[in-house]
């Protein structure tokens, strides 16, 4: 249901399915020993104050909320087209980048918001909010919109729509949810436009990528859904598999086109006949 482009599982996305993993994980297990769910508060007042920078790691990368932790997680299983699209290691740079960005950005907006009005922002929701929110940037710029159905004939629903629809069920779970959205949302477009070359800047290193290449994916690997049969005529899997998410692509942009045409046709028809009623 919440698949985009691509097939479903989380084939060729090692990234996606070790964050899903242990990050939820480690929800349920600081929900069955919530002592040390202390040591996971987003709470920039003992940063600033306290100085307890650790908080800035442990506070943003696990969810202490069930539902933020779930709606996050459906959004990191669509979001994972992105790794199988540019690889893995694109994505974790992705990721890391917007991460240490939104950091920034969650304490200029909680002064901002101090400054205008005169309350301040103690805690934040805890979790790997901030970098999923910023995904919503490559995802309305660079996935294709394709009609999939009409509801009382003029709203239309597209295969994007279900993704919004999470995002904003996650936006409204917390008082000061809209921070860190908003703030992933800056992360994520100013890492995107590279602004600053920020690209070159926050990036996942090479020799990392390595060490998860041979410690981590074949821990994380899944393996190719038996059920689909090869596309095209590549030499390997990978670029069958590759040739098989361009032809996706191409058929969301040809629906897309269609419905443009439709709907450019179906429009000079309602005016003419508009017309004619106010002739007679």
């Amino acid at each position: 249901m919440f698949t985009t482009t691509g097939s479903r599982g989380l084939y060729k996305a090692p990234l996606s399915k070790g964050l899903l993993l242990v990050l939820n994980g480690l929800t349920v297990m600081l929900t069955l020993l919530p002592q040390y769910q202390d040591l996971f508060v987003y709470n920039l007042q003992a940063v600033t104050q306290q100085h307890q920078v650790w908080r800035l790691l442990c506070g943003r990368l696990v969810c202490l909320d069930v539902k933020d932790s779930f709606c996050s997680s459906l959004l990191i299983y669509n979001f994972r087209i992105f790794e199988r699209r540019f690889g893995t290691r694109k994505f974790a740079s992705f990721l890391l980048g917007t991460w240490c960005l939104s950091a920034l950005m969650d304490f200029i907006l909680a002064q901002a918001f101090q400054f205008l009005f005169d309350y301040e922002v103690e805690e934040l929701p805890a979790g790997l909010l901030a970098p999923v929110f910023s995904l919503f940037v490559p995802f309305y710029l660079s996935v294709p919109r394709m009609p999939v159905t009409q509801v009382l004939g003029h709203i239309h629903i597209t295969n994007k729509s279900l993704v919004y629809i999470v995002g904003l069920q996650l936006l409204t779970s917390s008082p000061f949810m809209w921070l860190l959205a908003l703030s992933g949302l800056i992360s994520g477009g100013l890492y995107h436009s590279n602004v600053l070359r920020l690209q070159k800047l926050l990036f996942m290193p090479a020799w990392v990528s390595r060490i998860g290449r041979y410690i981590l994916e074949p821990l994380f690997s899944s393996s190719q859904p038996s059920s689909e049969t090869p596309l095209g005529m590549g030499a390997t899997l990978d670029i069958q598999r590759q040739q098989r998410m361009d032809l996706l692509d191409q058929q969301l942009l040809l629906a897309q086109y269609n419905e443009a045409r439709r709907n450019a046709r179906h429009q000079p028809q309602v005016e003419g006949h508009a017309y004619g009623l106010e002739s007679h």
